[in-house]
């Protein structure tokens, strides 16, 4: 465990880490298997000792999140709109693909704003914004809220978790992501109920 601990300070320590985090981050917002989250809460539970600097984490980490996020609103934008284009006027998919342009042009902050703190969920929706061309500018600016506050989260949640396990770091490092997942699975539980609300709720009329 020693040995482990003392490989994520060298790196930690390291000028490259920052640039590290940002191509983790980047790199998740359209591949979720990168664990960018884990890199940001770990870099955050090091930093108590001083190295890396918590602020450049957490700008590192909203700015790869940021361009990650565009990435695959590109992505979304290039191929997904092209086969929106071409679903036949009547058929399930071209609606369901009108009933996603409705619900984005309504609450498409909200919606990307919350997402941002599931990883799969994240990419999902960055794709579909970019598919049914959610505006450029709304989605730089709700995204620009997005990732600042997911980075803020990660990082203030890896630091308060060091300064709690100050003598067993890696400790620190487990109870961050810990309570991340949880964090996670609750706002998915969240949405869930409200989805299954909804149902219920057409059901009966």
């Amino acid at each position: 465990m020693d040995s482990v601990l003392d490989l994520l300070r060298q790196l930690v320590t390291s000028p490259w880490v920052y640039l590290l985090i940002f191509g983790l981050t980047a790199v998740d917002a359209f591949f979720p298997a990168v664990p960018g989250e884990a890199a940001v809460i770990t870099a955050a539970v090091l930093s108590t000792g001083g190295n890396p600097n918590l602020a450049a984490v957490i700008v590192a980490a909203a700015l790869g999140a940021c361009a990650g996020d565009h990435i695959s609103y590109a992505i979304g934008r290039g191929g997904g709109a092209n086969r929106l284009a071409r679903f036949p006027d009547n058929s399930r998919r071209r609606a369901s693909s009108e009933w996603a342009r409705r619900a984005l042009d309504r609450r498409g902050g909200l919606i990307l704003t919350t997402s941002r703190y599931l990883p799969g969920g994240r990419t999902a929706v960055t794709l579909t914004m970019g598919a049914v061309r959610y505006p450029r500018r709304s989605f730089l600016l709700y995204d620009a809220i997005a990732t600042v506050s997911w980075a803020l989260y990660c990082g203030l949640l890896g630091y308060f978790g060091g300064l709690a396990f100050e003598r067993h770091p890696v400790r620190g490092i487990l109870a961050g992501i810990g309570l991340s997942v949880i964090v996670t699975l609750g706002i998915e539980g969240v949405r869930w109920l409200r989805r299954r609300a909804h149902r219920h709720a057409a059901a009966r009329h």
